[in-house]
This record gives C-alpha cells, structure tokens and sequence, in this order.
C-alpha cells in the first residue's frame, strides 16, 4: 500500500521537529554487511521513519524498503541495505499477502480509517453469501483505479498532495492481479482474527454502528480477509470496490502485511529488537547479498575470467538456470559462492542486469 510523507510539526515559522518514534532513542551501529533486514513495521509511522531507524542502526545511509506501507498498516517492510538496494525492485515487484478488517456501509475519502466520512448508506441485509460472491468477482486480472489518495503523480504532482488541498483528481485504471480475496471471520467478529495484531484491534471502534459525524448511527458490517495480490494494488482501493459491488460503501480499517515475496511475517524483527542487537554486538545482521539473490533468482555458477567479463560490461556463454522462483530469463551469476551479478539473457549470451560486486 503506497503512503504519504512524514508526519512533521512546525511552530510559527520555527524548525520542523520530528514526532517520536514508538522505539524512542536508537543506538547508532557501525557499517552493516549488505544485505536484506525484514522489519515488522508498527502502526502510526511511515515507511520513511522505518527506513530512518535502520540508516541508524545499520551505521549507513544506503538504505531503503521495497514496496511502501501507509502509517496505519503494519507487517512486513523488506529493507535494502548496502548494495542490496539494488535488488529491492525486484523484491517490490513480488506478490504479497495482506491480512485486512473491512468495513461497509461507510465510505471515506482516503479509503481507510484515517479518512473523513463522505457517505454512509449502510449495510442493513447484507449477508456472508453476498459478501462472499463480491469478493470472489475482485479477484484475477483487474483493472483498479488507485485512490485520489494514493502516491500515484499526476502533472508532476502526488495525487494525494493535490487531494489533501481539496482539489479533484481522476486517476486511471491500472492492471492488477488478486488471486485471493476471502473472508476469514464471521460477520462482525473481527477482533477474533489472530490476522490483525493488539494495536490495531485497541484501535477499532464498535463493529456493529458508527458514527457518521451526526447525531445518526448507520448499521455497519465488519469482517476480517485475506488479500493475495500483485504489485501495484491497492487494499483499500479492494474495499470500496468491494462496497460499490454490493451497493453500499466500504472502507480499509486495518491492515497488516504478511508477506512479500519469499519474506515473511515470522522472519520479521521489531526496530526494538534490532535496536537491541546492536546494543549488544554493535551491528544488525542482514541476510547476505548472496543469500538473497539466490533465494530470490536462479543460478548460474561462473569462472573467475567470466566475473571479470561481467565486470567490464562484457558477455558470457548462456547455461542452464538452477533453482529461484523467478521466470523472466534473469539469474543471479555465482563464483565461488559470491554472487557476483543478476544477469539476463541478450543476443543468445548472458549480460550483467545489476552489478553486486566490482
């Protein structure tokens, strides 16, 4: 899910500060290897402040995340250390699993929790067959239309920039996969769900009624799924779609990423405990280089002459690709268990795509 920029108070023309981060004071570590770290990111911050914490922790300013979460949303956030930022499109590009609380019967302009209430027609009636037989029809090939809310550019300028100054944006669809979109909890027992973790259920309102901003209250209905998806979706774009299907309104109330790729929730790792690794050995450890372009793309073994050939921007002799989950013709050239480069196919030989090593 795309987010938005920092949150940053500013006093009367003073200097802008910093909100405080939920870990508090971080250490500072010496140079970590280059590598992938997976972070558990909470909820109330951005990505960006995620990515700030681990220039810190890992002693370097080489760092970035593979495929952003809006500060509501927590779960796992890859990030590229070193030169391992250089594989962090790929990994963006991977599909993705979401545990997600949808709400109908109320729509809002952000499309989440964070929004202002634009309409309300309720979900009176609505049963777990129909749900169920609208979320089946969101999924394979879709074309979505992003939020106006969204990072998305429009004339050089973020869509949500020019939403938040109360100016109208019209985005156009763009392609998108869902291979799963399914119920996992009854009808308004969403706080049941191990799918969503303790700050997000402490920050979920009734999940019968809610208030519209009126005196009124609107029946509502809530439920807990689950989200396979490629990149480029949009969670809350799937719930107001979801609501439109059914001839209500519906908005994202939490979300919690559980997979990208080959990384997982139970390999992630707080800022907290990273912050305590480097307490105690004064550097996080990263899954090597190596370890994550051979987990990521097939194999190739090479000679140290075809290292250098590599190296030089020069080609070498095509051979059977080993392993990996990716199939696009890309494989990730090893000598002497070092991986060397990513490497595509051109003109019947192999070139380095990305260099990793010089």
């Amino acid at each position: 899910m795309p987010g938005r920029g920092s949150a940053q108070d500013s006093e009367r023309g003073g200097a802008r500060r910093r909100p405080a981060m939920p870990w508090g004071e971080i250490p500072r570590g010496t140079t970590a290897a280059d590598g992938l770290v997976v972070v558990d990111k909470p909820v109330g911050v951005t990505s960006h402040d995620v990515v700030g914490a681990i220039r810190r922790l890992a002693g370097t300013r080489k760092v970035g995340h593979a495929g952003t979460l809006d500060p509501f949303a927590t779960g796992v956030l890859v990030i590229g250390i070193g030169r391992a930022t250089k594989l962090l499109r790929f990994v963006a590009a991977a599909d993705k699993d979401y545990r997600a609380h949808i709400r109908l019967g109320i729509g809002t302009d952000t499309e989440d929790l964070t929004g202002a209430v634009v309409e309300a027609p309720g979900a009176a009636g609505l049963t777990d067959v129909q749900i169920d037989a609208a979320l089946r029809s969101l999924t394979g090939p879709l074309t979505q239309v992003p939020s106006a809310f969204s990072a998305k550019k429009v004339d050089g300028q973020r869509a949500y920039d020019l939403a938040r100054n109360g100016q109208a944006v019209k985005l156009a669809g763009v392609p998108i996969r869902v291979d799963r979109f399914e119920r996992l909890s009854p009808l308004n027992e969403v706080a049941a769900n191990p799918g969503l973790d303790g700050a997000q259920r402490e920050r979920i309102s009734g999940a019968t009624t809610a208030s519209t901003g009126s005196t009124d209250t609107v029946p509502v209905v809530d439920f807990a799924a689950a989200v396979t998806c490629s990149e480029g979706t949009y969670v809350r774009a799937l719930a107001r779609d979801l609501g439109a299907k059914l001839g209500t309104a519906g908005h994202l109330r939490a979300l919690r990423r559980t997979r990208v790729g080959a990384w997982r929730i139970d390999a992630a790792r707080t800022v907290e405990e990273l912050a305590s690794e480097v307490s105690a050995q004064g550097h996080i450890t990263t899954a090597s280089l190596t370890d994550t372009a051979t987990a990521f793309f097939p194999s190739v073994e090479i000679s140290e002459e075809e290292a250098w050939l590599l190296r030089h921007g020069q080609f070498i002799k095509p051979r059977l690709l080993t392993g990996g989950q990716r199939k696009d013709g890309r494989a990730v050239a090893v000598r002497e268990g070092e991986a060397i480069a990513v490497v595509i196919p051109f003109r019947g030989q192999l070139k380095s795509d990305v260099l990793l090593q010089v």
